[in-house]
């Protein structure tokens, strides 16, 4: 297969309809436009979802959900990556100097991904259950 012959399968394409050509052609004078109103003369024009007035339906149904601004402020930090870190005291300050978390993290969650061989002091990061566990078997303590 070469890229210059490549073509559109046989009988998928058609010829652009021409209007205004005569009766002949079935779209001539008023070129499939009908004879009077708005969108029949050209520059016709009426916003999309305009209704003639009457309240469009984007505005009678009822508005659902929410989208949070700070979805995305707090974030997880695996097990793994508090073993690599070089300090022993691991707090929000120190991930974000690490370059585990972005600067712009407000909270941080400690999420059993990996695993954790020695003791860290953790002070002001979530922890789930697992992690929890994980860091206190390791020797290690958490203060809220």
């Amino acid at each position: 297969m070469q890229l210059n012959k490549l073509k559109p399968a046989a009988g998928s394409t058609h010829a652009k309809r021409r209007v205004g050509r005569g009766i002949g052609c079935g779209l001539g004078k008023t070129c499939g436009r009908g004879h009077k109103g708005q969108k029949s003369r050209s520059g016709g024009f009426h916003k999309v979802g305009f209704e003639g007035g009457q309240m469009p339906l984007q505005r009678r149904l009822p508005k659902r959900g929410f989208v949070s601004l700070t979805r995305n402020d707090g974030v997880q930090v695996r097990l793994s990556d508090l073993q690599k870190m070089p300090v022993d005291e691991i707090d929000l300050l120190a991930l974000k100097q690490a370059g585990v978390i972005p600067s712009a993290a407000l909270s941080a969650k400690v999420i059993l991904s990996g695993e954790i061989k020695r003791a860290v002091k953790l002070q002001g990061l979530l922890l789930t259950k697992g992690a929890r566990a994980a860091v206190e078997a390791a020797g290690g303590s958490i203060a809220e």
